[in-house]
């Protein structure tokens, strides 16, 4: 009878314990250990956030299963018959050997742990910049357990009534809805010209008036230079002055944790994570690596990337286990599919930018789809803002963003699935979508976007991006803005520079417009746009356009008029 196989899996909050579990089932008869060097266990990351606002009352929920059972060591030695060694670190690989050092908390002696399969779940680290005085109190990082316990701690003692968050990105916003919810004056600094970098301009400019209008204030284009205080921190220095500040939370970003691979020689990638194959192992055959700690690919582009998330973390658990077990899985690679709460806005996004597509030397075509979530007859319908990114020589999705009270991550969802596909804008247009109005319109937002590109790339529809119409506005170029709203909506708010004719007049009044300009037709969301520039054509008008998205998603300042 051969000895049982000894697994020992490095890290124990996201991918290493789906390992664990995922060998147990399959080879009952492993021994299976997991060291972790913290105090918690296969707990939600995602979850901090809402832990701080008190969405989720109890530290303990973020660690249970969906019936209640806190995974602790007791947990995984009776359920799942897995061995945990808690607050001890791995120091040390010896992949020649097969073996682990390993040190506990407060002990001065080390020991070895013999594996015939060793898994490297070591994560991420949080970045913390070199900056003068980064060390005072009252600055945190939000990477666990430990850090929102802290920041809980300080917002109890009512300490934090000004916050500065170093970050514009997916922690730093859902930690800005925490801290709002707590009573806190939040200021975001961001180094970038927008925030949620992994966004197009205009779509994370939308995100950044929506997050303005509840009280907090955006800092782009700005540079954290040092902090300041005594003791604890009472200011941020940035190179555009100084902010106040009881607490600061740095949101900048992860990078993966990879020391103990490199110390025992395993090949790092170009992106600083460990490299592993599409079966999860890295260079040495024994050694596998899944989570935050790896580098995955994109499977657009072909390309290394490192897009640290939960649900990849997971989802490449399992893949090695199941090769540790003698299957032969693959992990094909991600797309960056990302969601994130803002408030009441829902912000998601799949595959290529715009502007990550165009550098990449797609000719590029977008559709923006402005329109209700569900049928626009029902009580809970809400606005959802889409844009899809479309390559014109293949008519191929390539990318997807959402945001917007709407609905987003079933669109996003969807998205996701015809990127992976290989899917055109005409087969997703056809897609056989659910539909009832409580769900849905008629014609999914999704298939409405598919149906905007394809009138584009027909050359039914020449759009014009809002930008593009502010650039040419600023420069006073000669040209015709025609809004073709209704009264009530031209009454309520108006864009600068605008022409109002409605559409119901259009055909009435053509001679009204000049045939020797340009003529930029918008309404809403610009289906009325392009209803007046089939109108305008039909008449003789050559050169027509419509304002990609109309009035909501307009990026900047409009004229109210109540």
């Amino acid at each position: 009878m051969s000895n049982p196989m000894k697994v020992v899996i490095i890290g124990g909050v996201a991918a290493g314990p789906k390992v664990a579990a995922k060998v147990v089932r399959l080879m009952p008869d492993a021994e299976v250990t997991i060291l972790e060097k913290g105090s918690f266990l296969s707990y939600a990351g995602c979850g901090l956030p809402y832990y701080v606002s008190g969405v989720v009352k109890e530290q303990k929920e973020l660690m249970c299963t969906p019936v209640g059972m806190v995974r602790d060591a007791v947990f995984f030695q009776k359920v799942k018959n897995i061995r945990v060694m808690g607050q001890t670190e791995a120091t040390k690989v010896d992949p020649a050997g097969k073996r682990v050092q390993v040190r506990g908390r407060g002990d001065s002696t080390e020991s070895w742990l013999d594996y015939d399969k060793l898994v490297l779940a070591t994560g991420g680290v949080p970045v913390v910049p070199p900056l003068p005085n980064v060390k005072l109190d009252n600055i945190f990082t939000l990477h666990g357990v430990h850090d929102a316990e802290g920041i809980k701690t300080v917002l109890s003692q009512d300490k934090a009534r000004d916050v500065v968050i170093v970050g514009g990105g997916l922690i730093g916003l859902e930690a800005t809805e925490a801290l709002v919810e707590k009573g806190c004056r939040v200021t975001i600094v961001e180094m970038l010209p927008q925030i949620l970098g992994m966004l197009d301009w205009e779509i994370a400019k939308l995100v950044e008036q929506h997050v303005e209008s509840h009280g907090v204030k955006v800092l782009t284009g700005t540079k954290v230079e040092s902090f300041e205080g005594s003791g604890r921190v009472e200011r941020v220095v940035t190179d555009q002055g100084k902010l106040s500040a009881d607490m600061v939370i740095l949101a900048i970003g992860v990078r993966p944790n990879v020391k103990l691979a490199q110390n025992a020689g395993l090949e790092i990638g170009t992106t600083g994570a460990i490299k592993v194959d599409q079966h999860m192992r890295t260079s040495d055959p024994d050694i596998y690596a899944a989570g935050d700690c790896v580098e995955c690919v994109d499977l657009l582009t072909a390309k290394p990337c490192y897009v640290p998330l939960g649900s990849t973390a997971n989802k490449q658990g399992r893949v090695a286990a199941n090769n540790i077990c003698g299957g032969s899985d693959t992990f094909p690679g991600v797309l960056g599919s990302t969601v994130c709460k803002v408030f009441d806005y829902c912000v998601a996004r799949t595959g290529l930018s715009e502007i990550t597509a165009d550098k990449m030397g797609y000719e590029v075509v977008t559709a923006m789809a402005p329109a209700p979530d569900k049928a626009h007859f029902m009580p809970a319908a809400k606005p959802l803002l889409l844009k899809l990114v479309v390559d014109k020589k293949s008519r191929r999705l390539l990318g997807a963003q959402a945001t917007g009270p709407g609905t987003g991550d079933k669109r996003i969802d969807v998205a996701a699935m015809a990127i992976t596909a290989g899917m055109t804008v005409d087969q997703l247009a056809n897609a056989d979508l659910c539909y009832a109005p409580p769900y849905a319109p008629a014609m999914d937002n999704i298939i409405t976007a598919a149906n905007v590109a394809r009138n584009k790339l027909d050359g039914y529809m020449v759009g014009v991006s809002s930008m593009e119409v502010h650039r040419m506005l600023a420069d006073q170029e000669d040209f015709v803005f025609l809004d073709v709203r209704g009264p009530a909506e031209y009454e309520e708010v108006r864009l600068p520079g605008s022409t109002w004719i409605p559409l119901g007049a259009l055909r009435g009044r053509l001679d009204e417009l000049p045939k020797d300009k340009e003529i930029i037709a918008f309404c809403k969301i610009s289906l009325r746009g392009y209803e007046a520039a089939l109108i305008l054509r039909a008449a003789g008008f050559e050169t027509v356009r419509v304002m990609d998205g109309g009035i909501a998603m307009w990026p900047f300042e409009k004229e109210s008029r109540l």
